[in-house]
């Protein structure tokens, strides 16, 4: 079991992600019980960025809507970033 740790970026950038695709309200909370759970899970498509990006891991809310995190497996602990759509979360 990990724990969930937001920032206050994640915080800001997670409201304004509600209020515009508020239909996916319950695909994201069903993301946060996955990551608590297992971040691993295949349906997380969990995997390492690089570039400017390197050392963090993004996971799948959906088709194109991303969550930027640290892993810190000893901690037991996952360090919420960003969130958003693909090219936005990647800095693209």
């Amino acid at each position: 079991m990990f724990v969930l740790v937001r920032t206050s970026h994640f915080d800001r950038r997670l409201a304004r992600f509600i209020r515009i695709h508020s239909e996916l309200r319950l695909r994201l909370a069903q993301t946060f019980r996955a990551l608590e759970e297992d971040p691993f899970l295949p349906s997380l498509r969990l995997h390492r960025l690089g570039g400017d990006l390197s050392g963090l891991q993004a996971a799948r809310v959906a088709f194109d809507y991303r969550i930027a995190l640290t892993l810190r497996l000893d901690a037991g602990e996952i360090v919420l970033l960003d969130i958003g759509p693909h090219d936005e979360v990647y800095g693209r």
